[in-house]
């Protein structure tokens, strides 16, 4: 028997550029990622088509577990609340509920979705620069943890409780504040270096409506610096000084809100995220001596609450897709010609060949965390062949849906499925219906089976909250009477139209 023939693998000229890696950066093999939770990525693709979003339990219960266990080490009285906005699908919610987190929401919305979960309104942490009344009004009632959010919201609760009775519930102030980080987010809470906190807290206490019991602040998204916590802390636990003694409130809890860092990559990041994203004990270290190292000596220390979303569930989320078209790019010279002489256009002469290029049935729509983050993007198969710098298009009508440039992938067939991870935070909460339906959603179990947890989408989904008024309906559907057609322009008769009867003499 003849041995098989070698793959031919055109070759390639890459200039050097100053800051850029060799021509053998991407090495000699591309990796490959052929199951997920022990399950084959071309029989997900099988069963339950492409493109396709996948979690692992397994991976949800064990990152949750480590990050708690990092944190009740070094601060027993502490626990975590799951934040909806981050993946709000209930089996995901349902997996870190399971493990003890309460639920953090940020809208009416999110509020709806953890009661339906059956979670009591006490164990709910409300966020939010946007509460509106009456769900305001219920999570009053229901004994949610308020985080007010700016002085119009703390008027609004004077007003219910009044109204309404309900005896001195327990509210938390949000403030931010400098912890180093850039930008400060001061659209959340009241400032707490210029005195607007402790302006809203004096409020507090002349209104006599409400209990001040706890301090918040959330420092940003993606937070590399674990220090800034330790700041953080360390302020909050100064002012709740401040408000016992100037004000007899007595904090007794500190939320410290989320921004932990996942394993991913941002964009213009040159290091591996294992080599710079803090893990969860240097998070757990920053913030608690930020608290412990500013307790007073009698004073009991504060319940602790913090609000991770990313770092728990981003590794447990992959979307596979699969590739329905290859490319080759061009790249064109950036010049202006003002008065060309040749017939042809001037920028076909200055064209020059580029990189392979492939087109796969998600796009940007459904991998809007690709805006920031550079996911790791690898075949489902190993291929014979060195990678090259690959441009991934996604599959929208739109030029600017490019998924991510210079990917080192080998040479890539219609057919082949590619991995992208991690896919697990924001991306199913901020995806959206645009051109395309948004995929199945599955989860792969502990026990290796797999679940669906929610459906692809559908016309009828989609146009479920849709209203067609008559009048128009009678127009666009082929039993619409020749009278409404006649009023709008249209011919009554489809060879009214002289240029129809002509046209039919060719037709017949």
């Amino acid at each position: 028997m003849n041995p098989p023939k070698p793959v031919y693998e055109p070759p390639r000229i890459e200039p050097l550029a100053a800051g850029r890696m060799n021509c053998s950066a991407f090495g000699t093999r591309a990796g490959f990622c052929d199951t997920i939770a022990g399950v084959p990525v071309e029989e997900l693709i099988a069963t339950h088509g492409s493109p396709l979003f996948v979690f692992s339990e397994r991976t949800l219960r064990q990152t949750y577990r480590r990050a708690h266990a990092a944190f009740a080490r070094r601060y027993p009285k502490m626990n975590f609340a799951w934040s909806y906005k981050t993946n709000y699908l209930k089996s995901i919610c349902s997996v870190f509920h399971g493990e003890g987190a309460l639920a953090e929401v940020v809208s009416d919305f999110e509020y709806e979705k953890a009661r339906a979960l059956g979670i009591p309104g006490e164990n709910i942490i409300f966020n939010g620069p946007h509460k509106p009344r009456e769900i305001l009004r219920r999570a009053l009632h229901e004994g949610a943890r308020i985080q007010v959010d700016n002085l119009d919201e703390l008027m609004a609760i004077e007003e219910i409780v009044g109204e309404e009775g309900i005896v001195a519930p327990k509210i938390s102030l949000r403030v931010y504040c400098d912890a180093g980080i850039r930008p400060v987010w001061s659209k959340f809470g009241f400032n707490l270096e210029d005195g607007e906190a402790f302006r809203a807290a004096r409020r507090l206490r002349h209104g006599g409506l409400v209990s001040l019991t706890g301090l918040h602040t959330h420092l940003g998204t993606f937070i590399l610096d674990a220090s800034a916590y330790r700041i953080a802390a360390t302020k909050l636990m100064q002012f709740s000084r401040r408000l016992r003694e100037e004000l007899g409130f007595e904090i007794d809890t500190l939320n410290l809100g989320g921004g932990f860092a996942s394993r991913n990559v941002l964009h213009g990041q040159q290091q591996p995220a294992e080599e710079i994203v803090p893990s969860f004990d240097e998070y757990a270290e920053a913030i608690s001596k930020g608290i412990l190292e500013n307790l007073a000596p009698e004073a009991e220390p504060p319940q602790l609450y913090l609000e991770t979303g990313r770092a728990l569930v981003d590794e447990a989320g992959y979307l596979l897709a699969s590739v329905v078209a290859t490319k080759r790019n061009r790249r064109f010279a950036d010049v202006t010609v003002s008065a060309p002489k040749a017939k042809s256009p001037p920028q076909a002469a200055m064209s020059q060949p580029g990189g392979p290029a492939v087109i796969v049935d998600a796009g940007v729509h459904l991998l809007y965390t690709s805006n920031w983050y550079r996911q790791k993007i690898l075949p489902a198969r190993l291929h014979s062949g060195s990678p090259e710098p690959t441009t991934i298009y996604g599959c929208l009508c739109m030029n600017i849906d490019v998924m991510q440039e210079a990917t080192p992938l080998p040479g890539l067939s219609v057919g082949d499925a590619l991995v992208i991870h991690p896919a697990g935070a924001y991306n199913i909460t901020q995806s959206m219906q645009f051109i395309t339906y948004r995929p199945r959603v599955v989860m792969v179990m502990e026990d290796g089976t797999v679940e669906v947890i929610r459906e692809r989408e559908n016309l009828a989904h989609i146009e479920s909250l849709e209203r067609l008024p008559e009048k128009l309906a009678k127009v666009n559907g082929d039993s619409g009477d020749a009278s409404a057609r006649s009023a709008i322009g249209f011919p009554t008769s489809p060879l009214a139209h002289p240029a129809l009867r002509v046209l039919s003499q060719f037709t017949r």
